[in-house]
């Protein structure tokens, strides 16, 4: 039921913006010799991967859920100044990741490759701007589900490393409950590294 409520909204998707604490998960990447912007893609991945809800989409007009999602990101080419999509699996191990997603970056020439899949999860940091709230381009297709994350430019508060991170979620899916599950997840992961 209310699937079919929300499907049938003007704007059925919602986002949420909220502040992770990024302390640890840093000094980590930057230890280990990693991009922050792929292991953020990574982190963010894994965690939505373990929500249930985050993993549903429509297909061919049914409700699909699948066993795991990947990765689609933006990446900037610093020739032009445009970003260009990357779709990357998921895999389970961080460095394992972040070699594979900067290799198939670096190698991918094409803006778009192909459009994309419903087996992924849309990540767009933009780590020019600290935000407070952050708006999307609406496809104008209702039964686009898939969930877009973004982050922002990381800031020093309290002593610590905050950076804003934003989600968009379709809500005949995904509700208040489950953002709530995916921020205790992302933050554990971020303090646990």
């Amino acid at each position: 039921m209310h699937c079919l409520v929300f499907r049938n909204s003007v704007e059925p998707e919602f986002c949420v913006t909220f502040e992770a604490d990024i302390t640890n998960f840093k000094r980590m990447v930057k230890e280990q010799g990693l991009s922050f912007t792929l292991a953020m893609v990574y982190a963010v991945c894994k965690c939505a991967n373990k929500i249930e809800a985050f993993r549903y989409r429509f297909v061919d007009g049914q409700v699909v859920l699948y066993d795991k999602i990947d990765t689609a990101f933006t990446y900037l080419n610093k020739e032009t100044d445009l970003f260009k999509v990357v779709n990357v699996p998921m895999v389970d191990d961080l460095k394992e990741y972040c070699v594979l997603a900067s290799k198939t970056a670096d190698e991918q020439k094409e803006y778009f490759t192909v459009p994309l899949g419903n087996d992924v999860f849309q990540c767009s940091p933009m780590p020019w701007v600290t935000y407070t709230h952050i708006s999307h381009t609406n496809s104008g297709k209702k039964d686009n589900a898939t969930p877009l994350f973004d982050w922002g430019k990381y800031y020093e508060k309290d002593g610590k490393v905050m950076i804003p991170i934003s989600v968009q979620a379709h809500h005949s899916f995904v509700d208040g409950l489950h953002i709530g599950q995916f921020v205790e997840q992302l933050q554990k992961l971020l303090n646990e590294c």
